[in-house]
């Protein structure tokens, strides 16, 4: 059965997870699901609400008879040959992203960065770079690569988003992509130092030189805060630092991932924020590089 459709309110295709009647096996409205895009869209209809809407008798006995599908099981996690990846890292060719953290700073300490953070250089799009996902074992899990501008450090969303993965790119078949954080291959350099846990692989990189008191880790995207990625931080002391329009949503999170690590949520960019700025989503990023550290 196919489990991802056009979100009825965004109109995303691909997005939208419809209920399923444990019963029929059949889904209960093509309106009732949710949309993965929780920030942007939000979208979430449930079994209770549509009962409800249309003078369903409900009960808690029925509605469990409605799930969201499950994925089948996964294959083995799939990995990239880590020359692969050194190649990129050594690359001379064009790379937006790399000239933008020279302009913050200097050559030296993009280059320190590059290598501290396996960023590498992709021939996809002329200037753009990949973000190698390593894990702590050392595994190249994939790498995201993207296109940013060198003079502002924002990302190329025009006339498309310059966004793909390493393995598309490569046309890698029967790749299983399994995510970690990015920067995880850091994480037992100092165990004694907490992790900080952003959003963007940039806005991690950037804060590293700011705030080294931290061990900087990017999940990639709002919703990939998750407990399979942070099992690798057990024991660890982490504090969020979620954008400004995800301060309720990884802070809801904490108490499904306080089992594996202790959590806090920083409120410095709430606190401080405009509602301007808070409508425009900023995360720590924007901030820091407005200071000379």
């Amino acid at each position: 059965m196919k489990t991802r459709y056009r979100c009825p309110n965004c109109n995303k295709k691909g997005v939208f997870t419809r209920y399923i009647d444990l019963n029929t096996n059949e889904h209960l409205n093509d309106a009732v699901g949710c949309c993965s895009r929780i920030i942007k869209c939000g979208y979430h209809y449930k079994p209770k609400q549509y009962f409800q809407d249309n003078n369903i008798s409900f009960d808690k006995t029925i509605a469990s008879n409605y799930i969201k599908p499950q994925s089948e099981p996964k294959p083995k996690m799939s990995c990239i040959n880590v020359e692969v990846m050194r190649k990129s890292k050594t690359s001379t060719n064009t790379n937006y992203f790399i000239d933008y953290l020279a302009s913050l700073w200097d050559y030296d300490t993009a280059y320190y960065l590059t290598d501290k953070y396996n960023i590498g250089t992709s021939k996809l799009w002329k200037g753009s770079t990949v973000f190698w996902q390593v894990d702590k074992n050392n595994n190249v899990r994939s790498g995201k690569i993207m296109l940013y501008n060198a003079s502002n450090g924002k990302r190329i969303k025009e006339p498309y988003n310059h966004i793909n993965w390493a393995h598309k790119a490569l046309k890698l078949e029967n790749f299983n992509l399994e995510q970690c954080y990015f920067g995880e291959h850091l994480i037992n350099q100092d165990k004694s130092k907490p992790i900080a846990i952003v959003e963007s692989e940039k806005t991690a990189i950037i804060s590293s030189v700011y705030l080294p008191e931290f061990i900087w880790l990017a999940c990639g995207s709002a919703n990939n805060l998750n407990e399979a990625k942070t099992k690798v931080l057990k024991g660890r002391n982490v504090v969020l630092f979620p954008d400004l329009k995800c301060y309720n949503l990884w802070n809801d999170k904490i108490p499904l991932l306080t089992s594996l690590a202790t959590f806090r949520t920083s409120t410095l960019l709430r606190d401080k924020a405009t509602e301007t700025e808070k409508e425009q989503g900023l995360d720590l990023a924007d901030y820091l590089i407005k200071i000379k550290p």
